[in-house]
């Protein structure tokens, strides 16, 4: 919990400092009065007065982003002497240039992060696949289990390498969202029998993608051998004398192929809410064992919650791992790739959400971030540093959408005043105003839910 906290303090306070110093740079570097610049909002818990403008650097009492302002005539006296370096009085593009530079500010934030990720090395499941999901696309497109997809490709020619589980899934998720199909290259877990084969991701929707898009596709684990680890102590695999080590061989007759199967016939032993015994053939120190297993019963939370079975026991082993990384110019151009690419997600999601194609459920407020963040620093540093320059995207476009009360309507404001040569009337800002608050407060109320319903599982 207090690594959670931390790690959802220091990483609001990175990207909130960064997107106001974007502000702050460009606002004395066009000559622009800065008066204060605040991480936070309300009661100054900490201040410090600094620079040849005597700028009042705050800290304040709720961290949930920060402001710069600026030497305006539009909300105070300002004295003749220093006219020149009130916001309103510069140019146009000077104006637009200091409110663009916050945004922009968090996507080079997200290069440097993924850059440095890419260089530290991030040690990732190899892309073996497991059992495919019954029916699913990868199942009727050939998959099969243990098989290593070594390369993809949008069109059946221009190929690329596969470098990892999380690659494969991203590249999914991307001929997904384009409606494209995803052509395959892969061969045995030794590298043997290279064959080419197509995943049908045209077949699903931009609704599809969500948390479950993976179960969908059919791509679930990473491959893992079938072999028991910690048994809890009192739990039916203790109670049925599974000990840890012990390899999986069939279960009811039927060969058990990778641990995802063996999970899955677990899940499944129940009928009528009631437990299914199941007869085990396993390996232990070389000899051949039977056991008979019998899950209890539980509930899984969700919408559509089913009883299934558990055994109260890690199954399966670590997957085969790969250290991704890069030299330091590669993983600057990868960094460079990846925000685009995050961006242009982004984008597309947010566009899909607007007009019903892709589900509001892709929301997420600050519970999930805060969770996601104490996840990925116990994953690692590398792992940290690409979720911080995920949600540094984010924060990025999300500022750039053409919303009044964000910098993207400014933008917006300036656009109009370009071309019409005059500015936005007042009546008409202070409408646009209040109706940017009413949607950002229904987009944060919806966000709050989201993340309510997946602590609850419901989601």
């Amino acid at each position: 919990m207090i690594t959670t906290l931390l790690a959802f303090v220091v990483t609001l306070g990175v990207l909130i400092v960064v997107h106001e110093y974007g502000h702050y740079r460009v606002a004395v570097a066009c000559n622009v009065k800065v008066l204060r610049f605040s991480v936070g909002f309300g009661k100054a818990l900490w201040s410090r007065r600094w620079g040849p403008d005597n700028t009042e650097f705050t800290l304040a009492a709720i961290p949930l982003g920060g402001y710069v302002r600026m030497l305006d005539e539009r909300e105070g006296n300002v004295a003749p002497s220093e006219l020149e370096r009130a916001f309103n009085r510069r140019p146009l593009w000077q104006r637009a240039a200091v409110v663009a530079a916050g945004p922009l500010a968090n996507l080079a934030l997200a290069v440097l992060l993924y850059a440095a990720a890419q260089w530290v090395g991030i040690s990732e499941p190899k892309a073996i696949l497991s059992a495919p999901v019954a029916g699913s696309v990868a199942e009727r497109s050939g998959l099969r289990t243990g098989d290593w997809v070594r390369e993809w490709s949008m069109d059946g020619q221009d190929w690329q390498p596969i470098e990892s589980m999380s690659d494969l899934r991203w590249q999914a998720t991307q001929a997904t969202l384009a409606s494209r199909t995803l052509h395959l290259s892969v061969t045995d877990r030794e590298g043997r029998g290279r064959r080419t084969l197509v995943l049908d991701t045209a077949s699903l929707q931009a609704r599809d993608v969500d948390a479950q898009l993976m179960r969908r596709l059919g791509l679930g684990a990473p491959f893992a051998d079938p072999v028991i680890g910690e048994v809890k102590a009192e739990g039916p695999a203790a109670a049925a004398g599974l000990q840890l080590g012990d390899r999986v061989v069939s279960v009811d007759g039927v060969v058990v192929a990778d641990a995802q199967s063996l999970r899955d016939r677990i899940r499944a032993a129940v009928k009528d809410s009631q437990p299914v015994p199941m007869a085990w053939t396993l390996e232990r120190a070389g000899r051949t064992m039977n056991l008979a297993v019998t899950p209890r019963v539980v509930t899984a939370q969700g919408p559509d919650a089913l009883p299934v079975g558990r055994i109260d026991a890690f199954v399966g082993q670590q997957p085969e791992m790969v250290l991704v990384s890069k030299g330091p110019l590669e993983a600057l151009v990868t960094g460079w790739d990846k925000t685009w690419e995050m961006s242009a997600l982004t984008v597309k999601m947010i566009g899909r959400m607007l007009i019903g194609e892709a589900s509001l459920k892709n929301l997420s407020g600050p519970i999930t971030i805060a969770d996601a963040a104490g996840q990925s620093v116990q994953q690692g540093l590398a792992f940290y540093l690409g979720f911080l320059a995920l949600v540094s995207v984010s924060l990025g476009v999300l500022n750039l959408l053409p919303l009044p009360m964000l910098d993207g309507g400014h933008l917006m404001y300036y656009l109009f005043e370009a071309v019409t040569g005059r500015a936005v009337p007042d009546l008409w800002l202070d409408r646009l105003q209040r109706g940017g608050i009413a949607v950002l407060l229904v987009m944060m109320s919806v966000a709050l839910f989201n993340d309510v319903a997946r602590l609850l599982g419901l989601h």
